[in-house]
């Protein structure tokens, strides 16, 4: 019920800011402009969904040859004792484990094109022992928000967006990146553990924790130590090449398994193009809405808001040119990324508000979009609390933001 008023919430307010604009303002092109920016947006929703078509159908046909091989069956074992704290409704050994571990694997390694399929694929697996099919299952809510906090080892995209504008040292952003994006997926955890009940202070999660902030000293001794022209090229060939393994091991269990991949893979193929199709109505209609919303100047009025609040109450008002990116980013990663390189290019990629709009970038992903292609792909119509948790995650990750920039960069 939440999207539900979240949805109308967005035309019903941009209705009202439209009508005002049009009679008081005598803004003659504000109805137009909507209607323009709706086409466009219900245009590109339907092209993205299309555009999966091809990344799904290789996605899936490789998680079906590594079901098949028993890959996915092992994965599964080996993250059973973390998942098994945070999913404790899923089965033991189940398809759905190795899945969400593959899907978190990709999204921490900055490999969009194989995050999305590979979260649908654990999506649908999930979706096979939700009780109410039309209602979110606690499992699909905490796979969910944890995929809307989006923790990215190596902000890969952003980097490269900051070497190209002249930065002078363009991965400055990675720690306090990194810490940020890493606050929004425990607050998102433990928000969702509260909802459910789920006791988290047990040892699978502190060894996970653990393990964590080890892989984060490491990736920075090896990042600092790189130059600034080498960090984003190497760091998604290590991407690419981690990825690249696991088909390599998926294909040949296959074949130690005498099982026929070609037809393992075209058999998992199948089902790519007819998920695209499914969530295209999904995407459509969030992507119109939030083009409402933006078209009418709603979201400038939010920020212009905060910036005279905080200007009226004394503080420093320094991260303001920053809050478009902020406000954003949970509607629409393009968007999000639109308005930082704008910061960059109104502020100078080393400004305070150009290094912050770049962090902020890098912290979570894209709340709404997630919620509209994931439960769309299986049909969800009651989400229940998750977007709120998704939104409580993504607030607490741009306020880390904006203190750790403080922090790091004034």
């Amino acid at each position: 019920m939440a999207l539900n008023y979240v949805w109308l919430g967005f035309f019903l307010i941009a209705f009202v800011v439209a009508v005002f604009k049009s009679l008081i303002l005598h803004d003659a092109s504000v109805f137009g402009d909507i209607m323009n920016g709706m086409f466009a947006s219900a245009k590109t929703g339907a092209e993205i969904s299309l555009g999966l078509a091809g990344i799904m159908t290789l996605w899936l046909g490789i998680m079906r040859i590594g079901e098949v091989a028993g890959m996915i069956g092992r994965f599964s074992r080996f993250v059973n004792p973390f998942f098994s704290k945070l999913f404790p409704d899923v089965p033991k050994g189940h398809p759905a484990m190795g899945s969400m571990m593959m899907n978190f694997s990709a999204t921490m390694l900055g490999l969009d094109n194989a995050a999305t399929p590979l979260g649908l694929k654990a999506m649908k697996e999930l979706q096979e022992i939700n009780p109410r099919p039309e209602e979110a299952s606690n499992p699909q809510i905490m796979f969910l928000v944890l995929n809307t906090a989006g923790v990215v080892l190596i902000p890969t995209s952003v980097i490269a967006i900051r070497l190209a504008a002249g930065a002078a040292n363009p991965a400055d952003i990675f720690i306090p990146t990194l810490i940020s994006t890493f606050v929004a997926f425990i607050i998102g955890m433990f928000t969702v553990a509260a909802y459910q009940r789920i006791n988290l202070f047990k040892l699978p999660v502190l060894i996970f924790l653990a393990t964590f902030a080890a892989v984060v000293a490491g990736l920075w001794f090896w990042v600092k130590h790189l130059p600034a022209n080498e960090i984003g090229p190497k760091t998604a060939s290590l991407g690419g090449a981690i990825i690249f393994s696991i088909i390599i091991v998926f294909l040949v269990s296959g074949i130690i398994k005498k099982i026929n991949v070609y037809d393992a893979f075209i058999e998992g193929a199948k089902e790519g193009f007819q998920v695209s199709v499914r969530i295209i109505p999904y995407l459509v209609g969030m992507l119109v809405a939030i083009s409402v919303f933006r078209t009418t100047g709603c979201l400038d009025y939010v920020v212009n808001g905060i910036g005279s609040l905080f200007a009226m109450l004394g503080f420093n008002t320094d991260f303001v040119p920053a809050l478009p990116v902020a406000f954003m980013k949970p509607l629409s990663g393009g968007g999000a990324r639109a308005l930082m390189v704008d910061v960059l290019k109104t502020h100078g990629v080393d400004s305070f508000a150009g290094k912050l709009a770049s962090v902020i970038q890098g912290t979570t992903e894209t709340t709404f979009y997630v919620l509209a292609v994931y439960f769309g792909s299986v049909n969800i119509k009651h989400t229940r609390y998750a977007l709120a948790a998704g939104l409580i995650a993504d607030f607490c990750g741009m306020i880390c933001a904006i203190l750790l920039a403080y922090l790091f960069f004034h």
